[in-house]
């Protein structure tokens, strides 16, 4: 088993680049799509994430829909909180391992997924500096390297970033590695909406808000990156 992952500027080129995938054989369980604004708010990069959090679930329900993906990946995506990270909007196979690995490990989080999948630690840093920047990670998992190369050949076609280059560029400003960030996150971890109800343990649909809730204090869904 091989681990394809490319970094994307674009959030409309990943999602592209997973439904080509999806389109050329690919199973929707073998693919995973993670995104992150780069001002650290929360950014609904689908309507189906909508659907999730109004659906009222609990936090483990939400995680069986954003790793399970359902009726193709993308219909899968929800948010969820990622340990050093904060909240991305997701979904898929990488997803579980990202938001289980502990903040306290020497590569927690998304570094440690990635690594653990098989990703080269160098390269781990710099695709986890790019989600935290606002880029859009798409991983696929390929049985042998005829798919690994069609995998590959697909996601070209999306304008991927280069590797080498964003590496070089991040270290040209004195970057050196990827660092986790503090979890304070409107997120609880795992997935799901939160607010002062949801920390006593009362849920309430997404949308719904309390009298004394305004726009500029609720997280942002802005409906497309």
């Amino acid at each position: 088993m091989q681990t394809i992952v490319k970094l994307f500027d674009d959030y409309s080129q990943a999602e592209a680049a997973v439904r080509d995938l999806e389109a050329a054989g690919f199973a929707a369980g073998d693919i995973s799509i993670l995104h992150r604004r780069a001002d650290g708010e929360i950014s609904n990069a689908s309507s189906a994430t909508d659907t999730n959090e109004a659906s009222g679930a609990g936090v483990g329900a939400t995680i069986g829909t954003v790793v399970g993906g359902g009726a193709g990946l993308l219909a899968g995506l929800g948010l969820l909180a990622i340990p050093g990270l904060g909240p991305v909007v997701a979904a898929g196979w990488l997803i579980a391992a990202a938001t289980t690995a502990g903040v306290g490990a020497a590569a927690g989080g998304l570094l440690g997924a990635l690594t653990s999948a098989g990703v080269e630690e160098s390269d781990a840093h710099v695709y986890a500096e790019g989600v935290k920047r606002g880029g859009t990670l798409v991983t696929v998992r390929a049985a042998d390297a005829t798919q690994a190369a069609n995998a590959e050949t697909i996601m070209a076609r999306h304008q991927p970033v280069s590797l080498r280059e964003r590496g070089e560029t991040y270290r040209s400003a004195g970057w050196t590695q990827y660092e986790l960030e503090n979890e304070a996150s409107d997120l609880p971890r795992g997935g799901g909406y939160m607010d002062d109800n949801m920390r006593t343990g009362i849920t309430r649909p997404h949308g719904e808000t309390r009298a004394d809730e305004t726009a500029a204090t609720r997280p942002t869904l802005d409906g497309r990156v």
